[in-house]
Parts: structure tokens; C-alpha cells; sequence
């Protein structure tokens, strides 16, 4: 922090990330024209920098070069600087991280990236020292070498910047080639093949350490093992998720996943907690537990929710965002990285009794030496309770019973620690993701308040979260409400809208999905070249407008998109959105078979789409509710990825409903009784009374 106490250009920003840096000595600026102009005019490069307030390599490049008054007067004297929240601004940080992978192959945040005025990247890189190690240049030398480059080489560092901008353009490049048909069987079992060769078969997961979640794999998995009876699938997505939640990058006191591991075995994590990852998680374990039926599934589910409200929901009624859930918290607190959820073994002895004591080391791993830094542990699951039974000589609802006591003594010391700091932005896009997650958990657990938790964050993003002409925003925070929505808002929460309307049968979320679909489709698709860009391209300082291709922490959009687009395009025989679904699939074939694992998301549309569509539409009686219900029911706890399911209220569909779903009308309960007709490929089978689990 800056002692001097004087503000930046940052200090009336929002983002929490931006008000970190709106004290340091360094003269930042946030994106846009004043820090353009000014670059133009002096003549001067930029630097900007682009991180998160959770990012804790941020943290540290904070404290060595940025609260540094010689390093600030360095960076001062020769630059314009800006700070971008990646979060805030994903379509400035796709552009330059787009540069650091074409570069280096790697990428990371803090990104650093050196730039002309006219915003093209000459240099890029990620975190840098605050003297030469690991490789690179100390900061400093990388900020006086370059900018003397900049005054007496001009015309090579022009050239440099003109090659990696025409890098980053062509990195981002992606179009639909009609010669081409969309995915096909063959690219879905490379994809298969891809996971199985990297999955560990011990622990769980895909690839060695650093160990992330990426849910979209294990979406994918399940929905192949749906399609193709694949056990196997299952049994990797099954594996992982419960080796996750045994791990300390599952917290267990407290409940919610960490950002990933850093060693194979799930047991020691990065330890920032992000609402994607919650909700994205929270989503897999529930079809998970849809087709299992494992109740360690489901304990981690209301395990997490709990998290969510306790410690990242808005939960003040009066405050903007009641109901929605902020974007994170960090894994640092009092200056270190972790402090806030380890223990050592002195301090576990000094709060819970001998028995407790003994359990919780054995069951949870605690030593000495730790497990983590000084002689501290992180929680994890390290023997069976029947194995801890064994040694203590009790049974195992003893072990159980000691547990629980232990836990809520060990959670109630931490209440008292000083909390990591926590990012209370609220994003449309992540919130999109935990209303799934959320309304899903809702149908496998039969959890009615799941339901209305999504509901209610639903409603206020889509009352709260637009701008005056009503076009979707992506930010909110202290009640400001800005920045307009990008591919990824739409998509995410449509999808979610989606979910919430099987696990509720509000048709208003439905209706509210379709209108969203047809925005996006106005804002982001790309007539001639197929496909959704990431924005609208109205910002003339993004450099370049890219189609997303990945599906990492985040899936891509353009994957959930044309997921979204079957579904509803199924549902109200769109021949609109299935083209649009089809295309978009075509567009990202060549990509997927190059390297299947980077899209898995598109893969699964692509199963879907081969796929005749098919519906269960159940009609509701007057005198017969209970009947709705139970075939509801029966309808919401079954995985069928495949199946959208409509419930006609008594009353009727409504007009909306009927005029986008022609054959609802002809769909009626059968003498005085609720029933359901279960359709596939515009044929359907006689009304039935119950369903059976293969429906």
C-alpha cells in the first residue's frame, strides 16, 4: 500500500481488484481512452498489467514491484500504465493472453504485457521478479530494456508489435468450413481415449500436478457413458469426484472447492475459492449422484451449499444482489498464503479432547511435520473411518460421532481467524453457472429450497442486471451495475434458466432463456463465418474479436451455447437454433480434432446432436396434482442429458408456451388423471401414469 495514502486514476473504480492497486505509488489508470490518449500524445508504450483480486502471484508482484516507491517511479517516468480486472474484462485479457501463449506456449496471470499507444503488444509475459530468478529479467530491467528499445530501436519494436498482433489474429481466427461435417463419431472416442490416457488411476483426475477440476470433462463423461453405456467413463468421473472431495482442495470444515491442487493427489490446494468452480462442481455431483445414487455425493453437495450461503451469498435483503453470490475469496489472508484453514498439531491438541484428538490425526493426516509449510496440515482425508474404528478400538458411528464434534469445535476457532478477503463483485456469467449447478442439485436431491436459492438469484440478474435500454450487463458491485454482457453471460445463464425450469416448471425462466438465446444470437453470431464471437465488437480498443475455443475453468461459450441452442431448439422444433447449433459444432470440428480434450463441452453437443430430440411432457389435472408432482419427480432424478421435460400447469401452457410448442395444446391429462407422453423424434408413445427409470 502506498504509504504516502495518495490515489490513482483507480481510486472511484469498483472492481475490488482495481481498489487493491488504487493506492500504490505507480500511476495506473484503468482501460480506457484517458490512458490511450495520454500514451498517444507523450508519445510513450504502455504497461499494462491484467490480474484478479483472488490471484495470489498478483499479491505478490503487488508487494515486490508495484508498492515499490523506486520501482514506481521507474514505471511512472517511462509508461502509462493500466490495470484490467480479467474477470471485469475478459475480452481485453483473451487478447493478450492470446499473445502470451503465442509467444511462450504458457500463460498465467499476472499477465504483463508491454504496448504501443496503439494498444499492439510488443512484449509479453506474466509474473516477473524483483530480481533475476526462475529464468527471467528482474522487473525493473525488463521496464528500462524495453522502453530503451522503444526510444532507439522504434522501428523493431513496430515490427515486433505488428507480428504478434497478426499472431493473435490468426490465433483467433476460427471459421466454419462447409466442406467439413460436423463432429463425428470417431472424434468423440479420440476424445474419450484422450481422457483415459491421461486419467490417473489412483487418485483421480487428468494429468499430473498442478491438478485442476475442469468440470466440463466430467460433464462429458457422463453424458458418453449415458449415450454408450460406457462404465468405464463413469467410473473415472465417479473416481475423481470423490477423491476430490476426500482432499484438502475440498474444504473440509467448511465446505466449497478450491481453485486446484497443487500436488496429484488432491491434498494440498491453491486455496482460493471460486463461485465457478462451485457451481460447475456442484452441477457434476449431482448427475453424478443422478446415476449412482451415492450419498457421499450428496453429503458433499449440501455441504457446499451451505458454504454458498453462508460465505458467498448476498444475504442482506435490503443490499443490491439479495440472493445472487459474490466471485470469490482468496487464498491469502494475514499476509500468507493457506493460513486461514491450516492447523498444527499443537493447536488441534489444545482445543479438542483426547478422543477427538485422535481421530481427527488419523482420519485427517495430521503430523508433526505437516503437510503444508512450518509444520502445518492441511485436512484430508488420510484413512477410512473403519480403519480409524480399528485403531481406536470403537465403532464407526463412534469415529463419526467424534468427528462432528471435532469439526465443529475446528470451525468455530477459524470463524475467529481474519478471513481471506473476499471478492464481492457479482458476474452474470458465473452466477449463470451456479443457478445450474444449483438447479440441478435442486432434481437429483429433491431439494425444493435448492431451487428457490437458484430462483432468487435468477430473478434479480434478470430484473437488476440490465442497462436502461434492457440489453444484459456483466457486473454488478456496490450497486453499480455495468459493463455490457459478453457471449459468455448469455450462454451461461440461459443455461441455467434451462435447468431451473426442469427443476421447477416456471415457464417465466424458459420464456427468459429463449429471449436471451435470441439476443445473443443478435449481439454475437457470426453470419458469415458461423459460430458466436465473445463480444459484440463495439469496443474499438479490443484489438481483436475472438470466438472462444477452450473449455478450461470456465467452458467455452460458444459449447454452451450450442448445447442451449439443442435443447431449445429441440424442444420448440426451431429450425433456427438447430442450424445455428449444427453450424457452430462444424465451425469448431477442425479444432476438436486436432486436439478433442480442449473442447470436451462441444464434443458433448456433438453427441447430442446425433441424437433424435426428445421430450417428456407431463400434463397436469386438476384434481390430480400430486400425480404432476410425482411424475416430476420422476422425471427430474434421472440423468437424461438428452430429454427436456415440460410440465403443462392445469390451467393450460399458457399462450407464450403453446405458440412456441405447437403440440402442448394436443397433450391432455386422461380421465381426470396427470400423465406423462414421452416423445422422440416427433413421435410419441401413450400417456402413462408413472415412468419407468429407462423413460
Amino acid at each position: 500500500m502506498n504509504t504516502t495514502g495518495r490515489p490513482n486514476h483507480l481510486v472511484d473504480e469498483k472492481s475490488p481488484y482495481l481498489q487493491q492497486h488504487a493506492y500504490n505509488p505507480v500511476d495506473w489508470y484503468p482501460w480506457g481512452q484517458e490512458a490511450f490518449e495520454r500514451a498517444r500524445r507523450e508519445d510513450k508504450p504502455i504497461f499494462l498489467s491484467i490480474g484478479y483480486s483472488t490471484c495470489h502471484w498478483c499479491h505478490v508482484m503487488e508487494r515486490e514491484s508495484f508498492e515499490n516507491e523506486e520501482t514506481a517511479r521507474i514505471m511512472n517516468e517511462l509508461y502509462v500504465n493500466i490495470k484490467v480486472d480479467r474477470e471485469e474484462r475478459p475480452d481485453v485479457d483473451q487478447v493478450y493472453m492470446t499473445a502470451v501463449q503465442a509467444i511462450s506456449g504458457g500463460g498465467g496471470w499476472p499477465l504483463s504485457a508491454w504496448l504501443t499507444p496503439g494498444l499492439e503488444p510488443f512484449y509479453v509475459g506474466t509474473y516477473f521478479p524483483p530480481r533475476p530468478m526462475y529464468g527471467r529479467p528482474s522487473f525493473t530491467d525488463a521496464l528500462t530494456q524495453l522502453h530503451n528499445s522503444w526510444t532507439n530501436e522504434r522501428e523493431k519494436v513496430n515490427r515486433s508489435a505488428a507480428a504478434i498482433a497478426a499472431a493473435v489474429a490468426s490465433a483467433s481466427e476460427v471459421l466454419e468450413d462447409p466442406s467439413r461435417a460436423a463432429i463425428d463419431p470417431a472424434i468423440v472416442e479420440a476424445c474419450r481415449a484422450q481422457f483415459e490416457s491421461g486419467y490417473d488411476q489412483r487418485h483421480g483426475g487428468f494429468g499430473g500436478a498442478p491438478k485442476f477440476p475442469r468440470p466440463a470433462i466430467l460433464e462429458f463423461l457422463l453424458r458418453y457413458h449415458h449415450h454408450h453405456g460406457d462404465a468405464r467413463s463413469l467410473e473415472m468421473t465417479a473416481h475423481t469426484l470423490r477423491m476430490m472431495s476426500a482432499g484438502g482442495m475440498y474444504d473440509q470444515l467448511g465446505g466449497g472447492f478450491a481453485r486446484y491442487s497443487v500436488d496429484p493427489e488432491w491434498r494440498v490446494p491453491h486455496f482460493e475459492k471460486m463461485l465457478y468452480d462451485q457451481g460447475q462442481i456442484v452441477g457434476a455431483l449431482a448427475d453424478a449422484y443422478r446415476i449412482t445414487g451415492d450419498e457421499s455425493f450428496a453429503r458433499t453437495i449440501r455441504h457446499s451449499v451451505e458454504y454458498l450461503e453462508r460465505d458467498l451469498m448476498v444475504t442482506d435483503r435490503d443490499a443490491p444482489g439479495y440472493g445472487t453470490f459474490f466471485s470469490a475469496e482468496d487464498a491469502d489472508s494475514e499476509g500468507e498464503e493457506g493460513t486461514f484453514y491450516v492447523w498444527t498439531k499443537a493447536e488441534l491438541a489444545g482445543i479438542l479432547d483426547e478422543s477427538e484428538r485422535r481421530a481427527v490425526e488419523q482420519h485427517y493426516g495430521i503430523t508433526e511435520a505437516g503437510n503444508f509449510e512450518h509444520g502445518k496440515n492441511v485436512l484430508h482425508t488420510s484413512a477410512t473411518l473403519e480403519q480409524v474404528a480399528g485403531t481406536m478400538d470403537v465403532t464407526v458411528e463412534d469415529v463419526e460421532s467424534l468427528l462432528a464434534s471435532a469439526r465443529a469445535k475446528l470451525f468455530d476457532v477459524r470463524q475467529r481467524r481474519p478471513r481471506p478477503h473476499r471478492d464481492e463483485k457479482v458476474l452474470t456469467s458465473w452466477n449463470g453457472l451456479m443457478i445450474s449447478g444449483l438447479a440441478r442439485a435442486a432434481s437429483a436431491l429433491g431439494e425444493e429450497r435448492y431451487a428457490t436459492l437458484a430462483a432468487t438469484c435468477a430473478q434479480w440478474i434478470l430484473t437488476h442486471m440490465r442497462d436502461a435500454g434492457g440489453r444484459l450487463m456483466r457486473r454488478m458491485k456496490d450497486g453499480e451495475v455495468r459493463i455490457p454482457g459478453f457471449l459468455d453471460d448469455y450462454a451461461f445463464l440461459a443455461q441455467g434458466l434451462i435447468d431451473l425450469y426442469e427443476a421447477t416448471g416456471d415457464v417465466a425462466m424458459l420464456r427468459a432463456a429463449d429471449d436471451l438465446v435470441r439476443e445473443a444470437n443478435a449481439l454475437f453470431w457470426d453470419e458469415s463465418g458461423g459460430g458466436y464471437y465473445m463480444t459484440a465488437g463495439e469496443d474499438a480498443s479490443v484489438l481483436v474479436r475472438s470466438k472462444s475455443d477452450h473449455d478450461g475453468a470456465e467452458p467455452s461459450g460458444n459449447s454452451v451455447m450450442a448445447l442451449v441452442l439443442l435443447r431449445l431448439g429441440r424442444l420448440f422444433y426451431d429450425e433456427d437454433y438447430q442450424a445455428k447449433a449444427e453450424r457452430t459444432i462444424r465451425m469448431f470440428t477442425a479444432r476438436v480434432a486436432e486436439y478433442p480434450s480442449a473442447m470436451p463441452l462441444m464434443v458433448a453437443a456433438a453427441l447430442e446432436h446425433a441424437r433424435p430430440p426428445r421430450q417428456i411432457v407431463i400434463a397436469t389435472a386438476a384434481d390430480d396434482r400430486a400425480g404432476a408432482e410425482r411424475l416430476a419427480r420422476q422425471a427430474r432424478e434421472r440423468y437424461r442429458p438428452d430429454t427436456m421435460t415440460v410440465l403443462v400447469p392445469a390451467d393450460g401452457p399458457g399462450e407464450w408456451l403453446a405458440g412456441r410448442m405447437e403440440m402442448v395444446d394436443t397433450m391432455l391429462p386422461v380421465n381426470g388423471r396427470s400423465v406423462a407422453y414421452v416423445c422422440e423424434n416427433l413421435a410419441c408413445l401413450a400417456p402413462v401414469e408413472s415412468l419407468a427409470p429407462s423413460a
